[in-house]
């Protein structure tokens, strides 16, 4: 079970304490507003009304006991870059800051932030690349340029093996996972694809580019 101090309880922050508590996180809220720690009390293990740019509130709150520190300020960027340093001066073992933007995230990373989530950037990629071809269903990044695409069945690929297509040689992709209509499944390589079906494949996006209408 991981131990999770999640600084900022609006709506970014209260999606995130929701999806960690399924995961059967152990979840402390920390915002100096009463209104948002009562919103997302329902969903936390604990929760305080408290200023994560003071010291002395931030120390008592245990910084390096926790495995990873969330800071989702959205409205004050001073704020958030105050935290973020504070939690590293403290000894925090992982923090990830929210930016908004170019600028905030370099600030962030330049001042404590392991990482970096910029939640309208990453969404506007997805929907970019999702909305640009008929074939692709969705899209989830992991890196800059490498993603996991779910794509509809080429036709060219139908009544193959994955042995057959051998895509990992011609296109430098990767199929991780086939959508059947009853299931999702780790192919094998003598799995025969079939028009039905979509695919999970895993490849940069200059790759998918020359194969995937896009």
């Amino acid at each position: 079970m991981k131990s999770v101090l999640i600084i900022g309880a609006g709506q970014f922050g209260i999606h995130i304490a929701k999806r960690m508590g399924k995961m059967r996180c152990e979840i402390m809220a920390i915002d100096n507003s009463e209104e948002r720690i009562n919103a997302i009390l329902p969903y936390v293990t604990n929760a305080q009304i408290g200023d994560s740019t003071n010291a002395d509130f931030v120390s008592s709150l245990g910084i390096p006991d926790y495995d990873v520190c969330i800071v989702t300020i959205s409205d004050n960027f001073q704020n958030s870059l105050e935290t973020t340093a504070l939690l590293r001066e403290l000894g925090a073992r992982k923090i990830i800051s929210r930016a908004q933007n170019d600028v905030q995230e370099k600030f962030l990373l330049r001042n404590g932030a392991d990482e970096t989530v910029y939640p309208e950037k990453q969404t506007a990629n997805r929907l970019a690349i999702k909305e640009s071809s008929d074939d692709i269903l969705d899209v989830f990044q992991i890196d800059h340029d490498v993603n996991i695409y779910e794509v509809r069945m080429p036709k060219a690929w139908a009544g193959k093996t994955v042995a057959e297509l051998d895509i990992r040689k011609k296109h430098h992709l990767n199929i991780i996972a086939v959508r059947t209509p009853e299931q999702l499944v780790v192919p094998m390589p003598d799995m025969v694809l079939l028009p039905e079906d979509d695919l999970l494949i895993i490849g940069n996006i200059k790759d998918v580019k020359k194969y995937f209408e896009i």
